[in-house]
């Protein structure tokens, strides 16, 4: 094969891409691989480019045995690790004195390690998660079969106690149950129309029993006459009770919720008409630097306060979900001191 036949045939390799020969000197790469590794890199030793021990182990190995080998090339694009797939691939009759080269090509599996760096980290906080309750259930089994078994009021209260880790271990595995759910229908757009005044007010009156015992007012203000959107209304009424609940139980301090309704014709967030729900409350605020990070798995903005009051960690996630199956947004202001508002905006 020809230097120029060579070459093209490099180029074509829709992904980084470099031959070695038996002289183990680059013999051609694509624009991809000179962009991976460095210009000028055709020509030289492959060992002065490559210099990760495993890449130059599977290089050697497969130039020795002509057979394919593959390894991993780690790198960095200045904005993130990446990790490469390296497969080694011997070609006969190529090179010098026709004496056979390898192809290796250079494949971008980052996405895939970052999902499976998020799958375990999904199982470390479901099992740390888990695990805490569990340990105190376990102590506390323990210390009613000892100490406390004649002991009718340590009883009592450690019974309560009891009761309550199940209940947090029950609203962890029902919230677990709800996201997979809620991402395995994603993808499906719902279509069902339903009017959605009537839905918060619904919501309004099931947890205004929360609202009292924790001296909160819960104001709706909406336009006169019927709001519709299409939706799911059992996802929607999840979404908004996760969002009034939350305002209760972290911005109650501030003595009142309210939930806005606002109809846009246009709304340069969803390049048409939509329904803005604002839920507001006058609480401590959260401090900015938690926003981005509110809806991810098991993130807290405050973990003390959370567990203390039953949250899972889940809650904002399984709303950023449905949020995106309704083809919405979901948009979070805060300043601290001031309160908080949680915006969703839905397409109508």
């Amino acid at each position: 094969m020809s230097t120029d036949l060579l070459d093209e045939f490099v180029r074509a390799i829709p992904m980084p891409a470099l031959m070695v020969d038996q002289t183990e000197r680059i013999i051609a790469a694509n624009t991809d691989a000179t962009t991976l590794l460095g210009l000028n890199i055709v020509g030289r030793h492959f060992a002065t480019i490559l210099r990760q021990p495993q890449v130059l182990e599977a290089i050697e190995q497969s130039l020795q045995s002509k057979s394919t080998k593959k390894t991993r090339h780690l790198s960095n694009d200045g904005a993130q690790d990446t990790t490469f797939e390296v497969e080694c691939r011997y070609m006969n009759g190529i090179g010098a004195v026709s004496g056979g080269a390898i192809l290796a090509t250079f494949q971008d599996i980052t996405h895939l390690e970052h999902a499976s760096q998020m799958r375990r980290d999904f199982v470390a906080n479901v099992s740390h998660e888990l695990r805490t309750p569990l340990t105190a259930l376990m102590g506390f089994i323990e210390t009613l079969r000892g100490p406390a078994r004649d002991d009718p009021g340590a009883r009592d209260r450690f019974l309560q106690i009891m009761t309550d880790e199940a209940n947090r271990m029950n609203r962890l595995v029902g919230d677990l149950l709800s996201l997979n759910r809620v991402e395995s229908e994603e993808r499906v757009r719902p279509s069902e129309q339903l009017e959605l005044t009537g839905l918060l007010q619904s919501i309004l009156n099931s947890v205004r029993p929360l609202a009292e015992d924790a001296g909160v007012d819960l104001t709706l203000e909406a336009q006169d006459g019927p709001v519709s959107v299409t939706g799911d209304s059992d996802q929607l009424r999840q979404v908004f009770t996760n969002l009034i609940e939350n305002g209760i139980k972290y911005g109650g301090s501030g003595g009142n919720v309210l939930v806005r309704v606002l109809s846009m014709d246009r709304d340069t967030a969803m390049r048409g008409p939509s329904v803005r729900v604002q839920v507001i409350d006058r609480g401590p605020g959260i401090d900015p630097i938690h926003l981005p990070r509110l809806t991810e798995r098991f993130y807290r903005a405050d973990s003390h306060r959370s567990r203390q009051l039953g949250g899972t960690g889940l809650g904002l996630a399984i709303v950023k979900h449905i949020v995106n199956r309704h083809r919405g947004r979901l948009r979070v202001e805060s300043e601290l001191g001031k309160g908080s508002v949680f915006t969703v905006i839905l397409p109508t």
